[in-house]
């Protein structure tokens, strides 16, 4: 694994509680960081914090509810003041939703995907601009998909709020050019998750990399001395087949 030394910065992550945000919320910890983990189910989340301490690492536990009418504000503002900054914000979660067709979705799946997929993100920029720019070295990752991209049949739903996402967090990064926060976005690629178990149920999952496998990848991205700003980072296409 990547060596990176983060005593004394502050990460925040959504969807820590399994997954691709679980295992980075992991590797923050070990590298110094002291993260501030965000997930809805309480036991997962004490289950990551388990394994940070014996780790030697410190956090943070935030049961929330990204769709949740202030919760997310409410944060930013607990940030600000216990904190006053906060070095890396890893927005990690996301929902699927249904793989039907567009003319079957129903509302509710609707709502329910733009808001943790689009909304979500826009009111973590809106909450948390303000400490990330505290910061030294602010740093943003925005875990996406190639489904912005490829607009596979029946992945309407996520795939245009992966779209839309993937707009807004460069349209944020270019307003931001001329100062130290950087921010990205990546691809993760499959990897072996409960996500991707549920789009693709018949795929062999040990066929597939571990999240933890992309932490090199965010470990260059969320470096304070790392110069990547705007960009999409494709963790697949940087692979190197055996």
């Amino acid at each position: 694994m990547t060596s990176i030394d983060l005593k004394g910065r502050l990460a925040l992550i959504t969807g820590a509680s399994r997954g691709i945000g679980r295992a980075m919320a992991l590797e923050l910890a070990k590298a110094g960081a002291h993260v501030i983990a965000t997930a809805r189910t309480t036991g997962g989340l004490e289950e990551l914090d388990d394994d940070i301490r014996k780790a030697g690492g410190s956090s943070t536990l935030v049961p929330l509810d990204l769709q949740s009418e202030d919760g997310i504000e409410q944060l930013g503002t607990i940030v600000a003041e216990r904190w006053g900054k906060l070095d890396i914000l890893l927005a990690a979660a996301g929902a699927l939703g249904e793989l039907t067709p567009a003319a079957q979705v129903k509302s509710k799946t609707w709502q329910s995907v733009v808001s943790v997929n689009l909304i979500a993100p826009a009111r973590l920029i809106r909450a948390l601009e303000a400490p990330l720019l505290a910061s030294d070295a602010g740093r943003a990752v925005f875990i996406s998909s190639g489904a912005a991209r490829s607009r596979r049949p029946f992945w309407g739903p996520y795939a245009a709020t992966k779209a839309g996402m993937d707009a807004l967090v460069q349209s944020w990064a270019k307003e931001h050019d001329n100062n130290p926060l950087n921010v990205n976005i990546v691809y993760p690629g499959a990897m072996r998750t409960k996500m991707r178990a549920k789009a693709f149920p018949g795929e062999d999952p040990m066929t597939l990399p571990e999240p933890d496998e992309l932490w090199p990848l965010v470990a260059g991205l969320i470096d304070p001395a790392g110069e990547t700003h705007g960009e999409i980072v494709d963790f697949a296409a940087q692979q190197v087949p055996a």
